[in-house]
């Protein structure tokens, strides 16, 4: 019998499905504080001319 091609361990098939989820909802968490602060490129500070004393 050639059934060992068709067995699917199903802990790892789970293990893969419940990383996936976790993934999609890490994404959707992510984009959500994007929206609410989006990072963007940094503001560069004008640099200031030193003090003359």
């Amino acid at each position: 019998m050639s059934q060992d091609d068709k067995l699917i361990d199903l802990s790892a098939e789970r293990a893969k499905r419940v990383h996936d989820l976790n993934e999609k909802r890490l994404n959707e968490v992510r984009q959500a504080f994007e929206q609410a602060m989006p990072l963007g490129k940094a503001q560069k500070k004008p640099k200031k001319k030193p003090k003359k004393r």
